[in-house]
């Protein structure tokens, strides 16, 4: 549970369900992303509530004996924000809000939310207030008594704040506008990425919050914004990096998460033209998760999503000093032993009997293995560039360490 630091907060209960598809344990960790979500956007889950159920309600996600606990929840204890760990129908919205007479949020609208607080640039703004306006569209209907009751705080950033705007035919030609822009900046980015040359390229990708800018810092001796906060990274960042006399480019961007909205997907593609147009992937994982294989495959599913999976990739397991292995006492006979009793060095052999050399195991924070890091780095874009240049084989000698 994230600790509550600043009374300012605004205060929320997260709702989520427990089904055949989602155990119990598998909603307890959605729940827990849910509210470090809510924390980054600026709240505080005072409750967590949940439901088993065989699927989501189609008028209120849970149940009406459950939706009254929540009710009597909040009305006692000063709550002004309901967060669902699912994406709610338009319907479904409009139903709880007449409910709970609260400000209700889904997952998505709450990722949209801090997407708008984290954009920078306007090329970012654009792109968020572009997903903003299409997951609004079909949501028109009702908004403004949902909005009338909460004005400002969590998901009441960017489109929608304007009684005007919810006027569908307006949305639609806002829309329009903002592709049509985005279209405009990603011919001048075409354009930056055509006058950087023949460089390699090498993109950091991976989950939200696994170290890719505080290694992009490390690497590149720059100074990226890092933070332990989701999402911290909006804007693709691009460094010249050269280890021993070898220079390539090194792109930060925007961190994976589960459930992504697919409005952000479509509206980030072209931020992602970096990962696209990369020579080499470097997949970043928190290796200190429980869950980081899930966090795997569910970037591997949008980089699919992108035409980028068949990429030359290595995995980057990153945060090896906070590996924690869960012990199991010798005279335990009950405990069946699982993923989770591994110790760093099984992972370690299970990785590279999947990815053989392509699997690196190190702290980007404290600095260790870096020496192998930055080895298989820079032969991995030796080769590529040798590959492009077969004359200037002779330049890049092998890696030698530093002392």
């Amino acid at each position: 549970m994230i600790e509550k630091k600043d009374v300012a907060l605004e205060r929320a209960v997260l709702i989520g369900i427990i089904t055949k598809d989602q155990d119990e344990e598998k909603s307890k960790e959605y729940l827990d992303e849910l509210e470090f979500l809510t924390f980054t956007a600026g709240g505080y889950a005072v409750k967590r509530f949940t439901q088993k159920m065989e699927m989501p309600n189609s008028k209120t996600f849970i149940g009406t004996g459950k939706m009254e606990d929540v009710r009597e929840f909040i009305e006692a204890n000063d709550i002004s924000t309901a967060i669902f760990d699912d994406e709610l129908s338009a319907a479904q919205e409009r139903n709880i809000s007449k409910i709970l007479n609260v400000k209700v949020l889904d997952r998505t609208n709450l990722i949209l939310d801090i997407f708008a607080q984290r954009a920078q640039t306007s090329y970012a703004r654009t792109q968020v207030e572009l997903a903003q306006c299409e997951y609004l569209l079909p949501r028109l209907r009702g908004m403004w008594t949902h909005l009338e009751r909460q004005k400002g705080g969590i998901g009441m950033r960017g489109p929608g704040e304007t009684e005007i705007e919810t006027d569908r035919r307006i949305v639609r030609d806002k829309i329009a506008l903002l592709k049509s822009r985005i279209k405009t900046i990603d011919k001048q980015m075409a354009v930056q990425r055509g006058n950087r040359g023949k460089m390699v390229r090498v993109a950091l990708v991976g989950y939200t919050n696994v170290g890719k800018s505080t290694l992009m810092n490390v690497i590149s001796k720059s100074d990226v914004f890092a933070e332990n906060k989701l999402f911290a990274t909006l804007d693709t960042t691009v460094r010249k990096v050269v280890i021993q006399n070898l220079p390539f480019l090194l792109s930060d961007t925007v961190g994976f998460i589960r459930k992504l909205p697919t409005q952000l997907v479509d509206s980030f593609k072209s931020t992602l033209d970096e990962v696209r147009e990369a020579d080499l992937l470097l997949h970043v994982v928190d290796i200190s998760h429980p869950n980081f294989e899930e966090h795997i495959a569910s970037v591997e599913k949008i980089l699919g999503e992108i035409d980028s999976s068949d990429k030359p990739t290595i995995m980057v397991f990153n945060k090896i000093d906070a590996y924690q292995q869960e012990p199991i006492e010798e005279d335990d006979l009950a405990t069946e032993r699982t993923e989770k009793h591994y110790s760093l060095e099984e992972w370690k052999s299970t990785w590279m009997s999947k990815v053989g050399n392509n699997a690196l195991f190190i702290s980007a924070l404290n600095k260790k293995n870096l020496e192998e890091f930055k080895k298989r780095v820079y032969d991995e874009v030796r080769d590529i560039h040798v590959t492009r240049f077969p004359y200037n084989h002779f330049l890049y000698p092998d890696y030698e360490e530093e002392d």
